[in-house]
Order: C-alpha cells, then sequence, then structure tokens
C-alpha cells in the first residue's frame, strides 16, 4: 500500500512537472488586442515581405585571454555582415569581459573598451547595418553608478544608451516592435553577486507602456542579456509583461558550457524564449527572419557556409498561433528558403517526407522558392528538408517538422524548458530555508529528545542517532552549530569592497551596497551550498569524532581500533572541504580586498572556529563525557 502511495503520489509530481513547463496555445490577454491577421498576402514567388535580423551575445572581448575573440568579431562584421545583409544587428550584451588576469577579480578594462569599438569603426558595419549593443552583467561589474568614469558603456558602445528602450523598425510591409530589457544592477557589484537581473516596480512600468506601444506593430521582439529564470521581477512577472512578444533573445548562460547546445522553449502565453549561444567559446550567431510575418530562426557557428534557413513552411515547434497568421502558409503558393554564401549558390534540393521535390530556383537576393501545393499536406506532421551546395563545394542541410493543423501537440525539450522557465532565485529561497530548516530541527530535537538505551549490537542507525544525542547534548558543539547556522541566515557573511572605494555587507538574503539593495538570488545558491558543502558535512565529522570519543579513542589511538581506510577517508573529506573553505577565503579578498578577507564570519572566521572545534572534539574532557563513555563500554562488553 505504501509502495503504491508513493508511486501515485512520483507520478502526480512528473505530470505538475510536464505540464508546468510544457506551453499553453492560448493567446494572452496583451496578445489579443493586436490587429486581426489576414490569410493574404502569403508566401510566394515574389521577394517581398521579408525581413531579417542578425543576434549576437556574450563576446566578452579580453585583454588577457583569447585575443582571437576580438579579430574573428572584425572579420564577422566585416564579411558575414556583408553577406547576411541583415536589416539590424542586436548584440544582446556581455560585450567584454571584464575580469583581471586571474580571473577572479572584476573590473572594468578600458582597453577592452576600446577595442570593441575599434572593430566596429575599422569594419564599418554601422555603415551597414543598424548595431543595437545592450549591457551584459559583465559590462556593468564595479560600476558604483550610471554616470561613474567606468561605465565605459556609455563611451564605446554603439548604441550608448543606458536602460530599456523601445526601437521600431519600419518597413513598406509594416513595423516591427525591438523591445531592449535592461535588467543589469546599478551600482553593479563585482562579481558573482550581479550574475541574476533585477526589474524593480518603475522599470516593470517603463516596459509595459512600451508593451503596449508595440501592439501597433506587426510583431513585437524583446531583447535583454538575462533569461526570465534569471531574472528577479516584481508581480505580474516579466514573462506575462513579455506575453505580447512574438519572441524573448537573451543570452548569458552560455548553452551552460555547451551541454544545452539549443536552450529554446517557449512560455505559456505563446512567447518563444530563446537563448543564444556565445561568442567567446563557440562563435554562434543567429539569423531571424520574418517572412510574411511567419517566424524562423537558425543558430549558426562563425565561417561555416552556406547557411540555410526554410521561411516556409516554418518550423512546428517554434510557431505560435497567439501571435502568428500561420493559416498563411495553408494559402501560400511556394516553399521559400533564404541561402547565403561567400560564393555562388548552385543547388537547392527540397525533399518532403524523403520525396525530392525538385530544386528551388533564385528570385531575389538569398531567396529561393519552389512551387507547390500545401493541401496535399493539410493533416498531420510532415518533414521538409532542404540541401544547399555552392560553387566552392560547400554543403549545408536543413530541416523541421511542419504541419498545418494548429491544435496539434508541440514540446520542448524538458531540460531546456526546465532551465529557462523556473525562477530560480525562488527555487533557491525555498531550498535553502528547508536545509537550514532541517539542520537546527535535528540539533534541537536531539537536544531535547530523551536518550535511548543502548542494546547489544546497535545498527548503524541507532549508531547515527546515539551521536547526534550526543553532540546535541554537549553544549559547546550544540550552540557553536546552532549560532552558526542560525548566522547563516541572518548575519553578514562578509563586508567588504563590493565596488571599489563602496563598502558593502552580503548577507544571504541580498546585497546592501552603494546606498541600494539588491535582494537574494545568488547569495541563496551559495547558501545552498555553504549548507551542503561545509555544515552538514562539519556537523556530521563533529558527531563521529565525538561517537569515539565514547568509545574510549583518542586522536592517535582510533587509528588503530577501526577500519583504518573509513578513519582516512572521513578525515581525507574533512580536509578537503576545509581546503575549500580556505580557498574561498581566498576567492573573498582576490574579489573584494582585504577588508573582506578579515571582516568574514563566514568564510576566514568560520575557518577558525571550525579548527577549534575539531581541536576540541579531541582533548574535550572524559567527564563531559562520563554518561556515554560508561554506556558505550558497558554495550561493548554485553
Amino acid at each position: 500500500m505504501l509502495k503504491l502511495a508513493v508511486g501515485l503520489l512520483t507520478a502526480a509530481a512528473v505530470a505538475l512537472l510536464l505540464d508546468s513547463y510544457g506551453p499553453s496555445e492560448a493567446p494572452s490577454a496583451v496578445g489579443q488586442h493586436r490587429r486581426p491577421r489576414a490569410p493574404q498576402p502569403a508566401p510566394g514567388a515574389e521577394a517581398s515581405n521579408l525581413l531579417w535580423v542578425v543576434q549576437v551575445s556574450d563576446i566578452h572581448i579580453s585583454r588577457f585571454q583569447d585575443p582571437q575573440r576580438a579579430s574573428d568579431l572584425e572579420k564577422f562584421c566585416s564579411e558575414t555582415i556583408d553577406i547576411i545583409q541583415p536589416a539590424l544587428v542586436i548584440a544582446t550584451g556581455d560585450l567584454t569581459d571584464a575580469k583581471t588576469r586571474d580571473k577572479l577579480g572584476s573590473e572594468q578594462v578600458e582597453v577592452e573598451w576600446k577595442t570593441y569599438q575599434l572593430v566596429l569603426k575599422r569594419s564599418r558595419v554601422m555603415e551597414k547595418t543598424k548595431w543595437i549593443d545592450i549591457k551584459g552583467n559583465h559590462d556593468s561589474f564595479n560600476i558604483p553608478h550610471l554616470d561613474s568614469v567606468q561605465n565605459y558603456y556609455r563611451k564605446y558602445s554603439a548604441w550608448r544608451k543606458d536602460g530599456s528602450f523601445h526601437y521600431i523598425h519600419t518597413t513598406s510591409f509594416g513595423n516591427y516592435s525591438f523591445i531592449c530589457m535592461d535588467a543589469t544592477l546599478s551600482p553593479g557589484p563585482k562579481r558573482p553577486f550581479n550574475f541574476f537581473g533585477i526589474l524593480n516596480t518603475n522599470q516593470m512600468k517603463e516596459l509595459s507602456l512600451m508593451a503596449a506601444e508595440s501592439l501597433h506593430s506587426n510583431h513585437t521582439i524583446w531583447f535583454g542579456h538575462f533569461p526570465t529564470s534569471t531574472i528577479i521581477s516584481p508581480a505580474p512577472g516579466i514573462r506575462t509583461l513579455m506575453s505580447s512578444a512574438t519572441a524573448y533573445l537573451c543570452g548569458h548562460l552560455h548553452t551552460m558550457g555547451g551541454l544545452m547546445p539549443a536552450l529554446h522553449s517557449q512560455h505559456r502565453g505563446g512567447t518563444l524564449e530563446l537563448e543564444l549561444g556565445d561568442w567567446k567559446d563557440n562563435r554562434r550567431y543567429r539569423i531571424l527572419v520574418f517572412d510574411h510575418d511567419l517566424l524562423s530562426f537558425a543558430d549558426l557557428n562563425f565561417e561555416e557556409w552556406p547557411v540555410v534557413l526554410i521561411t516556409n513552411p516554418k518550423s512546428f515547434l517554434y510557431s505560435s498561433p497567439a501571435h502568428e497568421p500561420l493559416v498563411k502558409i495553408l494559402y501560400s503558393t511556394h516553399i521559400r528558403i533564404l541561402a547565403f554564401s561567400p560564393s555562388v549558390i548552385t543547388s537547392v534540393e527540397v525533399y518532403i517526407d524523403g520525396v525530392h521535390l525538385g530544386n528551388a530556383h533564385p528570385v531575389s537576393g538569398p531567396l529561393y522558392a519552389l512551387k507547390w501545393s500545401p493541401e496535399n499536406y493539410s493533416e498531420g506532421f510532415h518533414h521538409i528538408d532542404v540541401t544547399v551546395q555552392d560553387a566552392s563545394g560547400r554543403i549545408s542541410k536543413r530541416g523541421h517538422r511542419f504541419a498545418m493543423e494548429e491544435n496539434l501537440s508541440r514540446r520542448f525539450g524538458f531540460l531546456p524548458s526546465v532551465i529557462l522557465l523556473t525562477d530560480y532565485y525562488v527555487l533557491a529561497r525555498v531550498l535553502f530555508g528547508l536545509i537550514v530548516l532541517i539542520q537546527i530541527a535535528l540539533l534541537v530535537i536531539f537536544r531535547y529528545l530523551q536518550k535511548p538505551a543502548l542494546k547489544e549490537k546497535p545498527g548503524l542507525l541507532t549508531l547515527t542517532s546515539y551521536s547526534l544525542h550526543i553532540f546535541s547534548k554537549t553544549n559547546t558543539f550544540y550552540y557553536s552549530i546552532l549560532v552558526l547556522n542560525l548566522y547563516t541566515i541572518l548575519g553578514p557573511w562578509f563586508v567588504g569592497e563590493l565596488i571599489d572605494g563602496h563598502v558593502g555587507a552580503c548577507f544571504s538574503f541580498g546585497v546592501f551596497v552603494g546606498g541600494s539593495f539588491f535582494q537574494g538570488s545568488l547569495t541563496f545558491v551559495v547558501g545552498i551550498l555553504q549548507m551542503l558543502f561545509f555544515n552538514l558535512p562539519l556537523m556530521a565529522y563533529l558527531c563521529w569524532c565525538l561517537f569515539l570519543r565514547c568509545q574510549g579513542h583518542g586522536f592517535r589511538s582510533h587509528f588503530w581500533h577501526i577500519r583504518r581506510l573509513v578513519a582516512a577517508l572521513v578525515h581525507l573529506a574533512m580536509a578537503l572541504l576545509l581546503a575549500w573553505q580556505i580557498y574561498s577565503c581566498y576567492f573573498l579578498q582576490r574579489t573584494y580586498g582585504t577588508l573582506a578577507f578579515f571582516l568574514s564570519p563566514m568564510r576566514t572566521w568560520l575557518v577558525v572556529l571550525t579548527s577549534a572545534l575539531i581541536y576540541k572534539t579531541w582533548t574535550l574532557k572524559s567527564s563531559e563525557l562520563r554518561t556515554y563513555i560508561v554506556e558505550m563500554k558497558n554495550c561493548q562488553s554485553s
């Protein structure tokens, strides 16, 4: 019966998770106010109603690392942009690296910004297209206020304006809104405590007005540096605010170090959230296309040619009935493909469901078209594949599933959806609170719970419980660990220069610096790591040491009376955790200065406290443990 109940609960939890991360196709309340979508004009053989833009993110131009980033970016701006000829280029933050040579400290490095500006000037990219570059968290490191001379973004970027804004791109076939959401912190603390973006109430009101203005456009694209999962925002929340947008473009996560090469998902209102891989290590960029107001995109690698995008029929997975006139696919007369290459395109072969339909013919510029009969594919899913070859013999293939029926099920990958759609600051806050509560509850419960009598040959669970009784009923250790856990929640972890020349304090619930308070986000993650990998193991280690003392062993003798390998592994584990804590002290000094090193109860002081507690376990007078020693001897002799 118990197994059945557990199974049902597990199934319910999984179903709830899957439902939470599966997008709803109901149109948003905001999105319903857009003008109605007519089936005509539909995609045909003419080079009309086409708009494409390019996105690049996380460039990280560095004074100390990989100079090829800048030279490749210049080549991208001078050659790739010449070939693609986008109407707009959006650079979504982290234009510079802003790290010290040892990668521990962070500061704005003017030479990095000068290098970035030089790339834009030498490539003359701003004369060829509209270049919009926004700040990321690295571009905000160590900046006391927006008017500071350290805010090199204002001096060296192309856009040069802080804050969110609404850019409208006008074409002969309508307007397209691009709303920048600036969630970077001001003042900007040093790394790592600006990993999350924050929007305040005034910023949300400003963005709400921009969203309302954009309803008159054919489409709205939001863009910013942070994924919505790493943005703290007041009610109704940033995802609700951008629900009238067709897509949100972002970066920041570097595709989780390459582990998730396609970090894409969809909000419940139908807005696509598309994280782009970084330029820094992977040289990634994106082309986003509106073809008769149908959105398509491709995430690409620098210098991989030819580039291919199938714009009609568009991918079913990345479609949104709430924002796009999907009926136009059914009314279209031609399959449409964009193909870019430094060399002449020699062939564009089209296949549907494995059947060769023919070669698409060039229309104008990068557009290729092939006549088709969409009614032949009006039911169920189908797969389109396109193979493009250029005069240099290079071949590229691209394909996707499409469908004419809007009510078919679509679902993004579970892991990308979890990464992009989870509010991590809420999750981290809850987990941190639970972990601290559990450890404090253990201490208090065993403090006042009556100690059980040891019977002959007690099991592991009984001995573990007994060691917790010993620990909790020994004042020195009980109060030390209780205060440590309470301090982890309430006390300042350290006080130091979170911004050069500006002393601040870091707590679990947030950071005070420069007259501002930033509510906790990454601090809770650090707190979870502190609890799981130090506070809890420290308590377990001290319990184990005290238990050995009650068995009559000293520090030297216990190696000879218990399994040496077990003892060595336990001590090694604690030594490694203590070494990690000591390294954290070094990291603190390198990141926030000498003051932070000395005024750090949760780092430097804790190393001293830990050493003292470990020493105390082996030097504690036997008289303080007499009751437990006698009981252990009686148990062993029986």
